[in-house]
């Protein structure tokens, strides 16, 4: 509104006089008004009488009743130009004051005013030109009243710098918002993000955020629904603002909208406007509020999707991001005060620095990494305190304080153990990975920790870093590693019985007590009487011998077997040293070395139209084995990309019935793994030979077989290779054996389902070099249940070129991968 000393002298004085006239009109209109009840109090004998104006403003008896019927209250509105008009009726709606011409040209509907007003309609008496002459007055006798009147005209006023300056301030100019993209969570609920992926590249993110938090996306779709929407759109309000917050966007802004709000009359009335010719019509009621509801109805294919909305509820959040904040100022305490090069590596670890953008999440990640890497890097005791930001909306940038505190570096000392007549700290420090003056690791630490449960010695175990000489100026202090155990049952008795298709029935039993020679010294005692088999041992083990997952064995044992193309009765000896790999710790090399003793009285088994029982023939065999694999595929028992391969060698010598020979038993297996995605493919190949003697002068017990789960499925055991004139298998020398098999998951159970077509197949020869005489084919399908412990196996195969004595079908049960 403009002030006074803004306008021409001419319109300052055409203001005032239209001012003092109003003021004249109602001073005059309150003078009538009060001179009835005075005439009527001065009239008497003796008073003068009235003056003409003022007797003809008297009403006469005659018209009371006509008056009185018109007012209701039996006396007439004064007038001072007339008759008052006929009182305009009052609109039903807010939609009736604005006629269609607003809808179509609103900025000329604004200046051409309001038909029907007083002011538009008062006509030439109260013009400009009415108003220059000044208003007549009804009474003669307040002339002289203003006649002495004169306004003068106020000075113009002084020019205020700082209203001034609020002037050139530009208003938000809100074409320059950036132009958005509707993103559907659900069927009542609309997220408006950003259209341009580089102005806002977390989207994918934020909205699957929001979607695992949102109480709206929770409702279910309905009428029932509606009055939780509001409420809960609200919450949701203030869970998107957060979001955005934890992505750097400090003064974002999320916009509100229930369906039928201002929005959907909007989009309702440039649909009415738009249909058609000419003109469309429109007509309804609105109700808005904060939260945007409202209902609304309009001619044509608008007025259905009002009455949709007015009944299923609907939000829509406008996600406005604003410019992204930045990492200012980055405080960390007394890191930056380490010897070098630590400070800048654990600097660097921390990995956040001025200019980065400011993620929350990234602060609460990177704080994680600090303490890992100082625990790793010979801190201990290091103490890191809860981060701190402090956002500059200034400056768009958030300054960090993470108060790091080191207090000193140290290297391993001693491991010093609890219960040393059980697991001494000479012996914990066997299991651990680090020697004493290396410097300090968390990983480490924790790595010892599990060492010691996997013996299953303990029942629990507390590994604590204590401090036995602190830093000396550039000399690092040293910690001895403090093992608190529990001892854990130590005997041990099991038992199965079973089934299966190659070996028959079988009972088992096993005791065991796994420390009775500390440390970790067992003594085991085996039992098995089943179909095919008949055995006992007594054994000795020492685990993590000398080393970690070293194993120093021996065995005494005595055996009945009786298999498909064996049978045998002996007893032996056999010593072995190992370096195994474990579920702990895969090992990218392990070994295996040792010695076997054996004396057998054994033969092929005769069972298919022999006229005459063989006999048993005895042998005394003697030899040395040995074995290294190189592991390098990703899982122990379920391995899905690298490669395994493994060399076994075993030079023997065999007396029997005063023959004696020398040979050497040697077996190549390598298999390759490759994922496609989900999808598995593995290979398997496998090469044996026995070189050094005639097939006849070994035993049956250490000839080559195939087929069997572990071979070429869709065989029995022991059922691919070379046969006599009766069909018995006689074994062979040589052996060459292919496997193929794609391992497909399924949503089975949680995805723990997997479906493994395969093809096998496998040559075993009499002599020491394979001749692929008689290859053999096996397919089939199988079954993967996926455990905590490995796939438990169940395979089911055919023979694609069978002999007469192989099975149409062979299932096989195992627990891991075939290979």
């Amino acid at each position: 509104m403009a002030s006074l000393s803004s306008l021409p002298p001419a319109e300052t004085r055409r203001r005032l006089t239209l001012g003092l006239a109003i003021v004249a009109g109602l001073g005059q209109g309150a003078l009538a008004l009060s001179a009835a009840p005075a005439a009527a109090q001065s009239e008497g004998p003796g008073q003068p009488a009235q003056t003409t104006a003022q007797t003809q403003s008297q009403p006469s008896p005659a018209d009371d009743d006509e008056t009185q019927g018109e007012t209701g209250d039996g006396a007439a509105a004064p007038s001072l130009f007339g008759p008052a008009p006929e009182p305009a009726p009052v609109p039903d709606s807010l939609d009736e004051l604005i006629p269609e011409s607003a809808v179509a040209n609103p900025e000329g509907w604004a200046t051409s005013g309001v038909t029907g007003s007083p002011v538009a309609d008062a006509g030439p008496g109260l013009g400009d030109e009415a108003l220059a002459g000044g208003i007549p007055v009804a009474d003669p006798a307040l002339d002289p009243v203003f006649a002495d009147l004169a306004l003068e005209q106020p000075a113009p006023l002084p020019s205020d710098p700082e209203a001034e300056a609020l002037a050139v301030i530009e208003a938000p100019v809100l074409a320059g918002l950036p132009e958005l993209a509707e993103t559907r969570i659900s069927s009542t609920l609309v997220l408006a993000l950003p259209a341009a992926p580089e102005a806002f590249p977390e989207k994918d993110d934020f909205v699957d955020r929001f979607k695992a938090l949102s109480t709206l996306r929770a409702l279910d779709d309905g009428e029932e629904s509606a009055p939780q929407v509001a409420a809960r759109a609200r919450a949701d309000e203030e869970l998107l603002g957060d979001i955005l917050r934890t992505y750097g966007y400090y003064n974002g802004e999320v916009v509100r909208q229930l369906s039928g709000g201002r929005r959907d009359r909007l989009e309702s009335a440039d649909a009415g406007a738009g249909a058609g010719a000419g003109a469309a019509t429109a007509t309804g009621t609105g109700t808005g509020t904060d939260t945007g509801t409202g209902t609304g109805a309009a001619t044509g294919a608008g007025s259905g999707d009002a009455e949709v909305a007015s009944r299923e509820p609907g939000v829509r959040f406008d996600i406005i991001t604003g410019p992204r904040y930045s990492f200012g100022r980055i405080d960390l305490g007394a890191l930056p005060a380490l010897r070098e090069p630590d400070a800048s590596n654990l600097i660097a670890a921390f990995g956040i620095k001025t200019g980065d953008p400011l993620y929350a999440d990234r602060i609460v990640e990177q704080e994680l990494n600090l303490r890992v890497a100082l625990g790793e890097s010979g801190y201990p005791f290091a103490e890191t305190a809860e981060p701190e930001l402090l956002i500059d909306h200034a400056r768009e940038q958030g300054d960090l304080t993470l108060d790091v505190q080191p207090k000193g570096k140290y290297v391993f000392g001693p491991v010093v153990s609890n219960d040393p007549r059980f697991l001494s700290g000479r012996h914990l420090g066997r299991i651990a990975r680090f020697d004493p003056g290396d410097v300090f690791q968390q990983s480490l630490e924790t790595d010892l920790r599990r060492a010691i449960l996997a013996t299953g010695l303990v029942s629990s175990v507390t590994v604590t870093p204590r401090e036995t000489r602190p830093p000396q100026g550039d000399q690092p202090g040293e910690v001895a590693i403090d093992v608190a155990l529990e001892r854990a049952p130590l005997r041990t008795i099991a038992g199965a019985i079973g089934y299966g298709s190659e070996d028959g029935f079988k009972l088992e039993g096993r005791w065991e007590h796994r420390n009775l020679f500390p440390p970790e010294g067992a003594l085991r005692l085996r039992g098995v009487i089943g179909t095919r088999e008949a055995l006992a041992s007594v054994g000795v083990r020492r685990n993590n011998f000398r080393g970690r997952d070293q194993v120093l064995s021996a065995d005494l044992y005595a055996s009945d077997i009786n298999t498909l193309a064996v049978v045998s009765r002996g007893f032996g000896l056999r010593s072995a040293f190992e370096k195994v790999s474990n579920l702990l710790f895969q090992k990218p090399l392990s070994f295996q070395i040792g010695g076997e003793l054996l004396y057998t009285d054994e033969r092929n088994r005769r069972v298919r139209n022999a006229p005459i029982s063989e006999p048993r023939r005895p042998y005394l065999i003697g030899g040395l084995f040995g074995s290294v694999t190189l592991d390098a595929s990703d899982d122990l028992l379920d391995p899905t990309k690298g490669y395994r391969a493994t060399l076994f060698l075993a030079p023997e010598v065999s007396r029997s019935q005063g023959t004696q020979s020398f040979y050497l038993r040697s077996q190549v297996d390598a298999s390759y793994y490759q994922s496609f995605g989900e999808l598995t493919l593995a290979g398997r190949v496998r090469a044996a030979t026995i070189q050094g003697a005639a097939i006849e002068d070994i035993a049956p017990s250490r000839r080559l077989y195939g087929g069997g789960g572990a071979s070429v499925r869709g065989y029995g055991f022991q059922g691919v290779g070379p046969r006599d004139a009766f069909g018995n298998p006689t074994g062979g020398a040589s052996l060459v054996e292919f496997a193929l098999e794609a391992r497909i998951p399924t949503p089975l159970f949680g995805g723990a389902v997997e479906v493994v077509p395969f093809v096998d197949a496998g040559s075993v020869s009499r002599g020491s070099t394979p001749d692929f005489g008689e290859i053999r084919y096996g397919a089939g399908v199988g079954l993967r249940y996926k455990t905590s412990f490995g796939p438990i196996r169940v395979d089911v195969a055919a023979p694609l070129n069978p002999t007469a004595f192989d099975s149409p079908v062979v299932v096989y049960v195992s627990l891991g991968q075939a290979f």
